[in-house]
């Protein structure tokens, strides 16, 4: 039979429970290895329950002492009871100077007692008990996220000013990094956005026309990272130079504001020819122009285009190999079986090479014979205009993208000798 004896508003702070007569502190923490929230347990005496019902800053004392024991247990080992009773007396029925000695001897929760309102500067002064002398039993993680992001940016030597700070609220990075940033002018106070608005103007400015294509090899989302790169450094090098005051948090994160939105772009927009190849439509005659085209990857799969005046036939090419590319599938072909060419794409090693039929095979089972001719490829903007080139002019419309090389061989050392770069 179990009887909860004291409770808090706040549902995570540690009950208190009479079990088989005995007075127990309870308190959830952690996870099991299927990661169902665990619940500890160990047992108290009525004094320490006297102390945890009129004394809110020793109950949360308490609270941040224990939890490294319950992180200690993981997802399945028992929590060391001793050691959780241990910290009873010293932090319940101490004087605040022997907790404060305590405390600097022993793992404790920042966080969870900051997140209930204790004072920051008196805790890193390691004064614990006049820190939660303004506690609170509902409980702001917010406040805890932001000063654990201040505590890892002091750490690496980042010190922020207003507009700094202002910018990183703006775009959601301000307690993570990581976050996808977002524009969030709400979260800007009033004074400070139209500064931070001319920082973002800059940064428009900067990367106006500039895009983030597609690159189908890693999946149909995925997107160009050198465009992703070359984006960030353009809009890093004009912030910078507008706002040299900036620290590079707040640089880093306009930059990654401006890129993710291009990419958010681009993955809206339908798969179709990549506007760096642009150049190629007017330099082969619409004779020259594909009406037929099958597409296979290195696991047999096979898909046909027919002009049929919707689709071009690379914006077919790149969706299927967004499609099916993967880790072992990285080979993808384009052949034209009428006029008797096609290309092939071998996205392991930044490669392309070229077939043309040379003689077709004649009766008596000869084969025919082809052609064969390599050239590298410099990322998913060089494959883009090469696949375009090739579906507008054939084989013969590559001749003017790239050295090709006939020889295997001379062509592997060449190949060799890029990736030493």
């Amino acid at each position: 039979m179990r009887d909860i004896v004291f409770t808090r508003r706040s549902g995570w702070i540690p009950n208190v429970i009479r079990e088989a007569g005995e007075l127990k502190l309870t308190l959830g923490a952690g996870a099991d290895a299927n990661h169902e929230p665990r619940t500890f347990t160990f047992s108290i005496g009525e004094a320490h329950l006297a102390v945890i019902r009129e004394d809110l800053a020793r109950h949360l004392l308490l609270w941040s002492a224990v939890l490294p024991l319950c992180d200690a247990a993981g997802t399945r080992d028992r929590l060391d009871e001793n050691a959780a009773v241990a910290l009873l007396d010293p932090i319940l029925l101490s004087a605040p100077a022997d907790v404060d000695a305590l405390f600097q001897r022993i793992q404790w929760d920042r966080g969870r007692l900051i997140a209930h309102g204790a004072d920051i500067d008196l805790l890193e002064r390691g004064q614990v008990c006049a820190a939660m002398g303004a506690a609170t039993e509902t409980s702001n993680g917010k406040r805890a996220q932001e000063y654990h992001a201040n505590r890892r940016r002091a750490e690496r030597g980042a010190v922020l000013g207003p507009l700094d700070a202002a910018i990183l609220r703006y775009t959601g990075q301000y307690l993570h990094g990581a976050t996808i940033p977002k524009r969030m002018p709400d979260a800007v106070a009033p004074a400070l956005l139209p500064e931070v608005m001319r920082v973002i103007a800059t940064a428009e400015q900067a990367c106006a026309g500039m895009r983030i294509g597609r690159d189908p090899r890693r999946g149909k989302r995925a997107t160009d990272k050198r465009d992703w790169d070359r984006m960030a450094t353009t809009v890093d090098a004009a912030v910078r130079r507008a706002h040299p005051e900036l620290v590079d948090d707040a640089v880093h994160t306009v930059s990654f504001l401006m890129c993710s939105e291009a990419t958010d772009r681009s993955r809206s927009t339908p798969m179709e020819d990549d506007e760096e190849a642009a150049d190629t439509r007017a330099d082969f005659g619409e004779s020259a122009r594909k009406t037929i085209l099958s597409f296979t990857d290195d696991k047999g799969v096979e898909k046909k285009w027919i002009q049929d005046n919707h689709r071009t036939a690379t914006a077919e090419f790149w969706e299927f190999v967004g499609d099916r590319s993967a880790a072992d599938n990285e080979v993808f072909t384009i052949e034209d079986e009428e006029m008797g060419e096609g290309i092939q794409l071998h996205f392991y090693a930044d490669s392309i090479a070229r077939v043309t039929t040379v003689h077709e095979g004649e009766g008596g089972g000869s084969d025919p014979e082809y052609r064969v001719e390599y050239s590298l490829v410099d990322g998913i903007g060089g494959y883009r205009t090469l696949v375009s080139a090739f579906v507008r002019g054939g084989c013969a419309a590559l001749e003017q993208h790239g050295s090709w090389i006939s020889d295997a061989a001379e062509f592997e050392r060449a190949r060799r000798r890029r990736d030493a770069k």
